[in-house]
């Protein structure tokens, strides 16, 4: 039978997937893409029963498809922290574990089935998702230094970083070149030491690009708000997410927005619930169309122009309550 392992293109998901098949190794087909393309499940043939494994993406953008591959005989096993819908599938194919509250991500999750087998690789993308203080706090129950700790969040950071784009070429690595270039460590600080030469441009270019995006303009800034707006090139795309957690860090009491402009009049948007009140970005990027994500961390696909002094509204009241 034919397995499948469906995973998102930042650091939680290809971490959990390093996790799954250090653990259980297979040869299995790759689904993935960029950070935002998460209606993947659609993507696995129905003419012949499967196993899916799903991870980082959520349930309610890919029901439908999940409920086809249901009814095709296929078994489902999903990990993921973002919002599932009202409802989960009650099928005996399906099993899954879901948890959104937001100091937890799919590789904790991952890490907790599989009893902490690969425990450092949760940590990095616990700091990949910006889950500092969890993941400090991991680190030190795993003894590890503060040196190393270190080590796993720029790992993680810049492994985060490769997921932002319009598309794979904005990239430097498609996700699925780095999921099979690091699977081959049990641990990440084998990786770091070793310097293979993905993670060396990796970290290069997280460098070069957050450099650009620190210097970018303020569209709007409040007590309880910031958003920046960064232009319509391919290391502005790659840089908004990893961006928007900088500044997250460091304005902890501030909702933090990256507004990308696009070839299209439009607008991608990344956004930060405050560090100290991490909630709410879910319902603000829903207020838009193209809108979702989870309480900490959400964004909008395809904001119209004509909707940016809405949205910048939307930020600058949310959390000012």
């Amino acid at each position: 039978m034919q397995t499948y392992d469906i995973f998102n293109g930042d650091a939680d998901g290809i971490c959990a997937l390093i996790q799954l098949r250090l653990a259980r190794p297979c040869d299995s087909t790759l689904i993935t893409g960029v950070k935002r393309d998460i209606a993947l499940a659609r993507n696995v043939p129905v003419d012949s029963p499967a196993r899916v494994n799903i991870l980082d993406i959520s349930l309610d953008k890919n029901r439908e498809a999940v409920d086809g591959l249901l009814a095709a005989g296929c078994s489902v096993f999903y990990v993921d922290h973002h919002f599932p819908g009202d409802t989960l599938p009650d099928h005996p194919g399906f099993t899954a574990l879901i948890d959104t509250q937001p100091t937890t991500c799919t590789s904790l999750l991952v890490d907790q089935h599989l009893n902490g087998q690969f425990h450092n690789w949760a940590i990095a993308a616990a700091f990949g998702d910006n889950l500092n203080a969890v993941a400090y706090e991991l680190a030190g129950k795993a003894g590890l230094s503060d040196e190393q700790a270190d080590a796993l969040k720029t790992l993680g950071v810049c492994i985060n970083y490769n997921g932002y784009g319009a598309t794979v070429e904005d990239l430097h690595f498609h996700p699925a070149d780095v999921y099979r270039a690091f699977v081959k460590f049990e641990d990440p600080l084998d990786l770091i030491a070793s310097e293979p030469a993905e993670w060396q441009q990796l970290r290069d270019g997280y460098a070069e690009d957050m450099a650009k995006g620190l210097a970018a303009p303020v569209l709007s800034e409040t007590a309880t708000s910031l958003v920046v707006k960064l232009p319509d090139e391919a290391w502005a795309r790659r840089v908004s997410g990893v961006l928007g957690n900088e500044l997250a860090n460091r304005h902890p009491d501030k909702a933090c927005a990256i507004v990308t402009d696009t070839a299209t009049d439009s607008y991608l948007v990344s956004i930060r619930a405050p560090l100290n009140n991490r909630t709410g970005a879910d319902d603000v990027a829903r207020q838009f169309p193209t809108g979702g994500g989870r309480k900490a961390a959400a964004g909008i696909n395809d904001l119209p122009a004509e909707q940016l002094d809405a949205f910048v509204g939307v930020m600058a009241s949310f959390w000012d309550q």
